[in-house]
């Protein structure tokens, strides 16, 4: 008999670079539900691990919001900012085993390469085989090795070739930052995280994320992409798109057009009575089967607007 699957340990990850939205609410929503139609534990973890970019207050204010429509995380809040121990352990292991290399590019220098499908320039290899002679690492990057597949439980079969389509990707940077990558694949990792529920934004981050699971050694979990919330412009919501935070919307309200954006259709009254009562119709009634298979949607009327 096969050993039974591991508990669903799921998990929300907001940045504080600002305020919530409604696109940052339709991917906690997601995440969500499906922790709890699976019975499993729904972690909070601030991503906070990029000092310059995080506003401060920011983080008090989504962890306050969340609670304000209902959410319940398990456990105690994971701060990034407080993990870089766990970080700096991973990043040496990694180089123990002679998977990173130091660069000397500057952004400038990379300017005219290619660009990966999620914004960032895919690295040509320059400094592969060591540093250009008088020059010093500006950062250090992880060698891409190989294809990455998964089949994403919402965008279908993934597959991603590293060299050509990502490059070799920075882990630490020049001014000691850990990068995104690093962190949130140690810290899914320490947390036991089984399946990832995000936005597809994410979704050209994932291999990169696999490939360095299978370098570290620790469990790929299954990933399911929601589509994107973006705004007439067709631009994602985010602060730098100005869109409206959500801190003051009436919650119910919010929270069944969050459903409704994700393919579940409550009750109109359900919008306008208490909010107990609407998580527990969502509950009852999820399926990530509904949610529409496609990369982005537009945001519904009145939640996109831009803020001041």
């Amino acid at each position: 008999m096969p050993p039974a699957p591991p508990p669903y340990i799921g998990r929300f990850a907001p940045s504080p670079t600002g305020p919530l939205h409604f696109g940052s609410l339709v991917a906690a929503i997601g995440s969500y539900l499906e922790a709890r139609s699976r019975r499993g534990s729904w972690l909070l973890r601030i991503e906070d691990v990029d000092a310059p970019r995080t506003v401060p207050g920011a983080a008090e204010g989504i962890i306050a919001t969340l609670a304000r429509f209902g959410f319940e995380w398990d456990g105690e809040i994971v701060w990034q900012s407080r993990r870089l121990d766990a970080y700096r352990a991973a990043f040496e292991q990694l180089t123990a085993a002679g998977h990173i290399f130091p660069c000397a590019c500057t952004r400038r220098e990379m300017a005219d390469s290619a660009l990966a499908r999620d914004g960032s320039r895919i690295y040509p290899g320059t400094c592969r085989n060591g540093l250009p002679p008088g020059r010093s690492a500006h950062a250090w990057r992880v060698r891409a090795e190989g294809t990455v597949a998964f089949d994403d439980r919402i965008q279908g079969l993934q597959e991603e070739d590293l060299v050509r389509d990502v490059g070799d990707f920075v882990v630490l940077r020049g001014d000691g930052q850990f990068a995104y990558q690093l962190a949130v694949v140690v810290d899914d990792a320490a947390a036991g995280v089984t399946d990832v529920v995000r936005g597809a934004d994410l979704l050209g981050s994932t291999g990169r994320q696999i490939h360095l699971q299978h370098l570290l050694g620790v469990a790929t979990p299954g990933y399911a992409h929601l589509p994107v919330v973006v705004n007439t412009a067709g631009e994602k919501l985010s602060k730098q798109t100005l869109a409206a935070p959500i801190d003051a919307l009436p919650a119910s309200a919010a929270l069944a057009a969050g459903l409704e954006f994700l393919g579940h259709t409550p009750p109109a009254e359900l919008a306008h009575g208490p909010l107990a009562a609407l998580w527990a119709w969502a509950t009852a009634h999820w399926q990530l089967d509904r949610v529409p298979r496609r990369a982005h949607a537009q945001a519904p009327a009145g939640l996109a607007a831009t803020g001041s």
